[in-house]
């Protein structure tokens, strides 16, 4: 082999060797890239509510607080909600009272539509209290005297012009 034939060849080898080491680059810094991360979705957003306009559970996004001695009775309770179609919100324990009725409604809007939707599954043993909240939504407080979730309406029409806190569709 000729010298300009092994110059030719050493150079070939020398590009190929450089677009090689490039390319492994660039894999590897794509491969140990960190995945984007998933954009945090609110529990629920405030939307304007007509009067006339009928609201459902799945509109509705429940807290459920056991001030009760009885363990476990916040998941029962939400797990009771969830199957009567409102949204799981928070659920946990407080020491707040909920007085004679077994339960109390926590809400930026006693009279608004959700509350009193949620109120009718309570048989007539929620109390709904203007009671501001860290969780968005509206919270259950159930106490010793809770006689569980009955079966309540469907649906409620809004008396008048309002806004509820409402979760995102589901994820399909």
């Amino acid at each position: 082999m000729d010298t300009q034939a092994r110059a030719r060849s050493a150079v070939t080898l020398a590009v190929l060797a450089v677009v090689f080491i490039i390319g492994v680059a660039w894999a590897w810094a794509r491969v140990t890239e960190p995945f984007p991360e998933k954009a945090e979705q609110p529990p629920c957003t405030d939307s304007p509510v007509a009067a006339g306009e009928v609201l459902t559970p799945g509109d509705i996004l429940v807290n459920v607080l056991n001030a009760s001695s009885t363990e476990g009775l916040a998941s029962d309770t939400m797990e009771a909600l969830v199957r009567k179609g409102f949204v799981e919100g928070e659920k946990g324990n407080t020491s707040a009272s909920t007085g004679e009725g077994g339960a109390l409604i926590w809400t930026d809007d006693p009279s608004g539509p959700s509350a009193r939707l949620l109120a009718t599954y309570f048989g007539g043993h929620a109390e709904i209290v203007q009671q501001p909240t860290a969780n968005p939504g509206i919270t259950v407080v159930i106490g010793e005297d809770f006689p569980g979730v009955t079966d309540g309406h469907k649906r409620i029409k809004a008396a008048s012009d309002t806004s509820i806190c409402v979760p995102p569709p589901p994820a399909s």
